[in-house]
């Protein structure tokens, strides 16, 4: 089934992108959307635990099962002051 993918700030650099449909199974969960970052960029890996995932603009945890058609955020951590 097809999620749409939105990166942002360094998420966004460190894939190239920032929006793309990308294909995951069926009854996949929305953690399935960093796998496949992972596979363009491994260094997805060091921040796997610091990235916030959002569906359809509300923060889900990984386990979150997708339907068709999901807008799928991936939201690096913020800092300022």
């Amino acid at each position: 089934m097809k999620v749409t993918l939105r990166l942002f700030s360094i998420a966004k650099e460190m894939a190239g992108f920032e929006e793309r449909e990308v294909e995951v199974a069926s009854g996949a969960q929305a953690g399935a959307v960093l796998d496949i970052l992972t596979g363009l960029n491994p260094r997805f890996t060091d921040w796997r635990g610091s990235l916030r995932l959002a569906v359809n603009q509300e923060y889900v945890p990984e386990g979150h099962l997708l339907r068709p058609g999901d807008e799928v955020a991936i939201i690096p951590p913020v800092s300022g002051g």
